[in-house]
């Protein structure tokens, strides 16, 4: 039973970590780069009428967002779960799916730029998540990267 709690804890973690993340990165994205000349980012109603002057560079944001977010968010479920870790950290890359699947619903964004971010965002960075911890745990993370290649 603590099992289970211990894991419904990880997740909840990876998923309010992971939502942090995101809504950090996207609160800085006009610092970093400045949204078009005219445009009110901060309303969802601004933010639709925003999309068809919106360049290619001003996606990368977001992408970033979406998928640090996610892939912060497994990587400390799967440092807190005691099982089950790549389920678990699937499950965090699921929910953000469904997050980022509900913004291609409502944001008339370019289809080149909801199919990237659906595609490797989340479901890839969770695994990624996973993937680190795996290599961390078994103490292999820095002979992976260090044995010599041939």
């Amino acid at each position: 039973m603590k099992k289970i709690i211990t894991n419904i804890v990880a997740v909840l973690i990876g998923l309010f970590i992971g939502a942090f993340i995101n809504g950090g990165i996207i609160s800085i994205s006009g610092d970093i780069i400045p949204p078009p000349p005219g445009a009110n980012l901060k309303t969802m109603e601004g933010l639709i009428k925003a999309m068809t002057i919106m360049e290619p560079k001003h996606f990368i944001m977001p992408f970033l967002a979406h998928s640090l977010g996610t892939l912060v968010g497994a990587i400390l479920c799967c440092l807190v779960a005691r099982s089950q870790k790549l389920i678990l950290a699937l499950s965090i890359g699921l929910t953000f799916f469904i997050g980022g699947f509900m913004m291609v619903l409502q944001l008339p964004a370019p289809l080149w730029f909801d199919l990237i971010d659906l595609i490797f965002a989340y479901f890839p960075m969770a695994w990624l998540g996973y993937w680190v911890v795996s290599l961390f745990k078994r103490k292999k993370f820095i002979s992976y990267f260090t044995r010599q290649r041939s």
